[in-house]
């Protein structure tokens, strides 16, 4: 393909139909029309919606958004939606596709730093899938936020706040994985490697402080006690995050490199790794279960929870997914147990976000039961459906993640393996 040269990049001369319209694109537009159902639902519901006060009652008792309001205050679930109901569906697909993306450029950089040569030949690519999940992430949290009142953001600002943790974060985190990408495609050699040991002693510093960062927001919510509990939240975000990783990179090494020289070597790193994190996620999980409130211990294992639990998340992260990575040699049946933990990590995240929610508070502080909003209410089961529009947001952000892939793919051929020596 014939390409520009432009600040040390080779950039493809690429057709407009090829470059927006191949079947790829296509998925992705469909999955963001869909989001913008979504949107429109949410927004309609979250802004829009019928609100039941002393006023209205008073004015009109008998008008049919009253009566609609009502109905809703009485039976209505609608996630997060409302804002008093506990995080659902949008805050999981966050954590998953944030967590997991960082974990593949966190990955990445260390390879780069042990210089492991069939990791550094394809990084380029691993990164922008890594980056794109990053904004598939962003994608959904963003639709969370009150935007419509983005404004109050910055004409009173909290700076104690989670939003504002987050937004310095990111804009230096993206930039200086972009920037990575960057170093990776150029043509500029010298200077690459002349910066490569101080920008990959970087990135993995970057992104723990990520991870730590994160750790900290779910920290700061007093009113979820498994959050706050939760022994060395920050590494197991990070080992977590590492099994999703390497299950996405398994899968993406089968789909882009499947005929080519690099196929196996590849394959046979993400299942040495796949089974070290495999491992290490169970101890830690056991662990947390011997540290963390009893009541919730409980929930998980024997409650509501516990089919969810066992039949999605320790049988597609552990079990099955270990039984198709013992045999080495066998490449398809890495990427087999690379969609186990894909499905496993998705589940578990699921699980520690309405587990955070599930039950009452601990008494942490030795002056009884943390209470806010409707957690003042001793329950011993809170749950909360995720609402059809923010099912529609999730299906979306893969939207995001395709697009975001696709654009460098076609502009730089980032799938292809590049010699760096």
């Amino acid at each position: 393909m014939e390409t520009i040269a432009f600040a040390g990049l080779d950039i493809n001369k690429v057709s407009i139909k090829k470059m927006f319209f191949n079947k790829a694109m296509l998925l992705a537009y469909f999955l963001l029309f869909v989001a913008v159902i979504g949107l429109y639902q949410v927004f309609d519901l979250r802004y829009f919606g019928a609100t039941l006060n002393s006023h209205s009652a008073g004015m009109d008792p008998t008008s049919p958004e009253l009566k609609e309001a009502m109905r809703q205050a009485i039976f209505g679930s609608v996630g997060e939606i409302n804002r008093n109901l506990p995080w659902t569906a949008l805050i999981s697909n966050y954590m998953f596709m944030l967590y997991t993306g960082s974990g593949i450029i966190f990955l990445v950089a260390l390879a780069e730093l042990m210089k492991v040569k069939a990791v550094e030949k394809v990084a380029v690519g691993y990164m922008v899938v890594g980056v794109s999940m990053v904004f598939a992430g962003l994608f959904t949290i963003t639709t969370d936020l009150h935007v419509l009142n983005g404004q109050w953001l910055f004409l009173t600002p909290n700076t104690e706040s989670a939003i504002w943790m987050m937004m310095p974060l990111y804009l230096v985190y993206i930039p200086f994985v972009l920037f990575e990408i960057y170093l990776l495609l150029t043509n500029k050699r010298a200077l690459a490697r002349r910066l490569a040991l101080v920008i990959v002693l970087m990135s993995i510093g970057i992104d723990f402080i990520e991870y730590y960062i994160q750790a900290s927001l779910f920290a700061m919510n007093t009113a979820r006690h498994l959050w706050t509990e939760f022994p060395a939240l920050t590494f197991y975000f990070i080992v977590s995050s590492f099994v999703a990783a390497l299950g996405v990179m398994g899968v993406y090494t089968f789909l882009v490199h499947r005929s080519k020289s690099e196929y196996q070597p590849l394959m046979d790193l993400v299942r040495h790794a796949l089974f070290v994190a495999i491992i290490l996620l169970g101890v830690f999980e056991f662990i947390a279960y011997m540290s963390v409130d009893e009541d919730w211990t409980n929930l998980i294992l024997f409650g509501p929870f516990s089919s969810l639990y066992f039949v999605g998340y320790v049988l597609f992260t552990f079990v099955l997914s270990l039984l198709f990575i013992v045999k080495p040699g066998k490449p398809m049946l890495t990427v087999v147990a690379s969609i186990f933990v894909i499905l496993g990590g998705y589940i578990g995240r699921i699980i520690f976000v309405y587990g955070g929610n599930a039950v009452p508070m601990s008494n942490r502080f030795g002056t009884g039961f943390e209470k806010k909003d409707m957690y003042g209410v001793t329950e011993s089961f809170i749950y909360s459906s995720p609402h059809l529009g923010e099912v529609l947001i999730v299906l979306g952000s893969v939207g995001v993640a395709l697009i975001t892939y696709k654009l460098f793919d076609g502009l730089f051929s980032v799938g292809i393996s590049r010699d760096h020596s």
